[in-house]
């Protein structure tokens, strides 16, 4: 994960709980600066990593491997 991804994670407030996935929450919404986000699904991992292409535009990828989308 970037940086970026990682300051961008910090700072997400969450919404109601979905569910869980390797013991950790899953939110069905989550919201930062740039926007409210909805649980898409869980990321591929690959050795230990999740490879960056499996991220469409605007996704984001946060630990312990959950993908999000922006809200329309």
């Amino acid at each position: 994960m970037s940086k970026e991804n990682n300051v961008a994670q910090s700072q997400i407030q969450r919404a109601s709980l979905a569910g869980n996935y390797l013991g950790q929450p899953i939110y069905q919404t989550i919201e930062s600066r740039s926007g409210t986000y909805v649980f898409d699904r869980i990321a591929e991992n690959i050795d230990g990593e999740f490879p960056l292409e499996q991220l469409s535009k605007d996704e984001l990828l946060i630990r312990p491997g959950l993908i999000y989308r922006p809200k329309i």
